[in-house]
């Protein structure tokens, strides 16, 4: 498999115009883009994702729908669509991100969409996600207090939930 590489990107998010292998330290003031998915069902319940035990980072814990790193060259929409279709099979339109996290080494698109789908018809078992399954918001709270769920804050999930349907931080 040919190696990955990754833009390096400048505090505020301006595109370097360094390129490193995937899994790169990252010098002082480097950071990377990750996009991550949760899709929602009409009971606003999250798809969620046990990772793969052969995974490096978390394996076996569970995790939102998708999630991973934009390749050198591709837009942050390119990057989630690839990562949706790797991880669950699925094509998805997107628009914009919910919202974007900053964490010590990059910037965090966040997209949150409802979507119908049968979690059972989904491309699971592969070489990055070991099942997947509907889960509620106090359900996904008791996974991460269990220490089975990846370690976000508890908020940030309540955050995710509140932008269901939302089209921006504004309560309308």
């Amino acid at each position: 498999m040919p190696m990955e590489h990754w833009d390096i990107y400048d505090e505020n998010r301006i595109r370097t115009g360094k390129i490193v292998e995937t899994g790169t330290e990252h010098g002082p003031g480097e950071f990377h883009l990750v996009v991550t998915l949760c899709l929602f069902d009409a009971q606003d319940r999250l798809l969620v994702q046990r990772r793969a035990d052969e995974k490096t980072l978390w394996p076996s814990l569970w995790d939102v729908t998708v999630g991973g790193s934009a390749m050198a060259g591709e837009t942050s929409r390119e990057a989630m669509q690839r990562e949706t279709r790797e991880e669950l099979g699925l094509e998805l339109e997107l628009g914009r991100p919910a919202f974007t996290a900053n964490y010590a080494h990059g910037f965090d698109d966040v997209y949150v969409l409802r979507h119908e789908v049968d979690a059972s018809a989904l491309a699971v078992p592969n070489r990055e996600v070991a099942e997947v399954r509907w889960a509620r918001d106090d359900e996904v709270i008791d996974l991460m207090r269990a220490g089975h769920f990846l370690p976000y804050r508890e908020s940030v999930i309540q955050f995710v939930w509140d932008f269901v349907d939302k089209p921006d931080v504004f309560n309308r």
